[in-house]
């Protein structure tokens, strides 16, 4: 992992904060104008399918580089599971959250006024209370983060086929479940643009789009990364936590059977 010293005068740091700033906007421009149409706001299976598919292609896109991460969920999950630093964490939470608004307010300017609707703006539907709304954000990205580390380990070797693609379907399935209590949200950057551009009734409980999902994202990386990952072990841990020098790529203290294990498996197919 680069140092933040390090990242700063890195060339390919601004190129990086540029991809991720398109990155969301065309996720926002595209996949939130997916729910402006009344009659597309009303087919979960369209505004799921558009979501899902927005992530993959995005993701395909910039993964060189940025690493594709386009969500602020996914990018604490890497800061503090110490793949990236403090610095190019910071600078991608801002480039997301302003790709997120560019791309809500480009969104508002192609529309139609009768077709805006709530511009995909993500409100509690009427009757889920604050906590479940909480829950239901925090555990749909969850999910969504535990599949990025998961496709991200370099140390499997069980995968192949393609990894945006495995990241989309777990937006697309967390849209099908949440999208009628919550809009879904999964991503600070896309939940807080159209909040920015529509205002209003998008404000109502917002901080649940801002804790829940973050929370969801940091406890999702430690789970993979410290107990999931093939490299895990209570010395990864210990180093984790306390070595300046620490390498989240090393082998630490593998045992041999869960090497065994891995050879065993038969590739995953996406």
């Amino acid at each position: 992992m680069a140092t933040s010293a390090e990242d700063i005068r890195s060339p390919g740091l601004y190129r990086a904060l540029l991809a991720e700033m398109l990155g969301v906007l065309f996720l926002v421009l595209v996949a939130c104008g997916a729910c402006t149409n009344v009659k597309a706001q009303q087919n979960l299976i369209t505004i799921s399918v558009c979501f899902g598919l927005s992530v993959a292609t995005l993701v395909w896109c910039i993964a060189n580089v940025s690493g594709g991460h386009i969500n602020p969920a996914v990018t604490i999950g890497f800061l503090v599971t110490r793949k990236i630093s403090i610095v190019r964490a910071l600078f991608y939470f801002v480039s997301q959250l302003v790709g997120g608004i560019a791309g809500a307010a480009i969104l508002m300017g192609l529309t139609p006024t009768e077709y805006r609707a709530s511009l995909g703006t993500t409100q509690l539907t009427q009757g889920v209370s604050v906590g479940q709304g909480f829950g239901i954000e925090f555990m749909a990205t969850f999910v969504l983060v535990f599949t990025v580390f998961a496709t991200c380990d370099s140390n499997r070797n069980d995968l192949s086929g393609s990894g945006p693609l495995a990241i989309g379907l777990s937006v697309a399935m967390c849209h099908l479940w949440a999208v009628p209590y919550t809009g879904a949200g999964m991503n600070t950057a896309r939940s807080f643009g159209p909040a920015v551009i529509f205002g209003g009734p998008a404000w109502d409980n917002h901080w649940v789009y801002w804790v829940g999902q973050l929370l969801g994202g940091v406890v999702a990386a430690l789970l993979y990364d410290l107990l999931f990952a093939v490299n895990s072990s209570v010395d990864k841990l210990k180093s984790c936590g306390t070595s300046r020098h620490y390498n989240e790529s090393d082998t630490y203290a593998v045992s041999d059977e869960n090497h065994s294990e891995m050879k065993d498996m038969p590739p995953a197919k996406v």
